[in-house]
């Protein structure tokens, strides 16, 4: 670990253990926020949500550490059940799995934007609970093709809908207005997105005793599709360019003989793959340092209007992204932990500040959480649960599993599996037949020994029968199931 990632860490770590040491003492007395929520003095909520950010990148952003994490509480376990972006911000906008919201994959006939119901999403109702609504950024993959790029979905009091690719050369869709941007240092779509973010919130004056909710989705640290590669903003080029790429004991993994037969075919990621991995490694880091700065300026307009102490912060991603574990050289879907681990912190007042909780938490908890934040009633039968409780007692009865998803065929997802505090069980349909794996995540996190080895002496087979049958029951569910 260079010098710089050390102090970033160690800001973080420092920060968090403080707020630990303080809940110990207090037993669940937990540190909070100034502040308390109450529906007579409902909070304003902003969501900050980045592109392919997987948990292992957050020591890079010290503004969220100091601003969102130490001032709030870190979900240690923060899971997306459909490593997959479209799915996954539908997941968000619903607190449904995607066999539930029906939208399966980023677009053709099984994803995308025409695939969800718009009437009835998180804006929506809360937009019906009388908050002042607004989206800034990425919204759902197909926006403005599927659908005409004027398109407004309903529940959103101000709309600022990108469309097009990351970074540069884009349009925002600015209330129904088409913007253009181009390939300047001031167009650089982070920028553009923390920009029409302050001046959402600063408008909120005009709005007085009005809560407002607030949706920032950035791309970054997604690639470019034509490079492949992450697009920093131009200040912030080579600023990692000494980092170096993490190499679990997972990466590049030398033995995949256990591993599902998608797996077995790839080849060992040569020192070419490898410098490229390590150079998107660097740039994705550094793409992220904008919008820590948007962290930034967020928390700095909310300090400036007076309304800090009144907001909720939450900061997350839609999922996480492989950079060379198991021989995966990039990209999203599998449902190994790189893949499904997401950064989660929420900064609420009243609630736990600069501590951690370990308990399965999962996207599908997102909305249910913001509806009881906003006392909203969902009009759907969410799978998640409020996040609320929890963060008042951590000894709240919770969940003990939930479910993996990823969808490429119409009749049957190709991964799914069950993922408890200890093991994953997983099912991949490449073959007809399927194939099974099954992880103790307590004696091997980094998922290198496939316990349903038909070659091993000790050969979990045994277990299989209790997790594949809580999987089938998960793979039909509607409905929260959390205590």
């Amino acid at each position: 670990m260079d010098g710089s990632r050390q102090d970033h860490a160690k800001r973080w770590q420092a920060g968090l253990t403080v707020g630990l040491i303080a809940a110990a003492i207090v037993g669940i007395a937990w540190p909070e926020n100034r502040g308390r929520l109450s529906q007579s003095n409902r909070p304003n909520i902003v969501v900050i949500m980045t592109d392919d950010q997987d948990a292992s990148s957050m020591w890079a952003m010290p503004n969220v550490g100091t601003l969102i994490a130490q001032r709030g509480t870190t979900f240690s376990n923060s899971f997306v059940s459909t490593p997959l972006c479209c799915p996954s911000r539908a997941t968000f906008l619903t607190g449904q799995y995607a066999h539930n919201h029906g939208v399966l994959t980023n677009g053709d006939s099984l994803g995308g934007y025409i695939k969800l119901d718009h009437q009835n999403t998180l804006p929506v109702w809360l937009q019906g609970a009388g908050y002042r609504t607004g989206h800034v950024g990425k919204y759902l993959n197909g926006y403005g093709f599927q659908v005409p790029p004027t398109t407004i979905p309903p529940g959103w009091s101000e709309w600022y809908g990108h469309i097009g690719g990351p970074y540069y050369n884009y349009q925002i869709n600015a209330n129904g207005e088409l913007r253009s941007y181009g390939s300047d240092p001031e167009d650089y779509d982070t920028d553009v997105f923390a920009g029409l973010a302050v001046r959402f919130i600063e408008r909120s004056q005009d709005f007085p005793g009005t809560p407002f909710f607030l949706f920032v989705a950035f791309h970054a640290p997604h690639v470019l599709p034509q490079t492949q590669r992450p697009v920093p903003a131009p200040r912030h080029l080579g600023r990692f360019e000494d980092a170096p790429l993490p190499k679990p004991p997972s990466f590049n993994e030398e033995d995949v003989s256990d591993k599902p037969s998608w797996v077995r075919v790839l080849p060992p990621l040569l020192p070419p793959v490898v410098r490229f991995i390590t150079e998107n490694y660097r740039r994705k880091l550094e793409a992220l340092l904008a919008v820590d700065e948007a962290v930034q300026d967020i928390v700095a307009v909310l300090q400036r209007i007076g309304q800090l102490q009144n907001t909720v912060i939450i900061y997350t991603s839609d999922n996480g992204l492989f950079k060379g574990e198991h021989r995966i050289p990039t990209g999203k879907g599998p449902l190994y932990e790189e893949g499904i681990r997401v950064p989660l912190i929420i900064s609420a007042p009243g609630l736990p500040q600069g501590v951690t909780f370990e308990p399965l938490v999962v996207n599908i908890d997102l909305a249910p959480t913001i509806a009881e934040l906003a006392g909203a009633v969902p009009s759907l039968q969410v799978d998640g649960c409020s996040l609320i409780p929890l963060m008042r007692n951590p000894l709240t009865p919770w969940r003990r599993d939930f479910l993996l998803e990823t969808w490429l065929a119409e009749k049957s997802p190709i991964f799914v599996g069950v993922r408890t505090a200890r093991y994953v069980y997983m099912e991949t349909f490449v073959l007809p037949r399927g194939e099974q794996e099954l992880y103790d995540l307590s004696s091997d996190p980094f998922q290198r020994e496939n316990l349903i080895d038909r070659r091993r002496p000790d050969n979990d087979g045994e277990r299989i029968p209790p997790l594949k049958k809580r999987l089938e029951e998960l793979k039909t569910s509607a409905g929260p199931a959390c205590g």
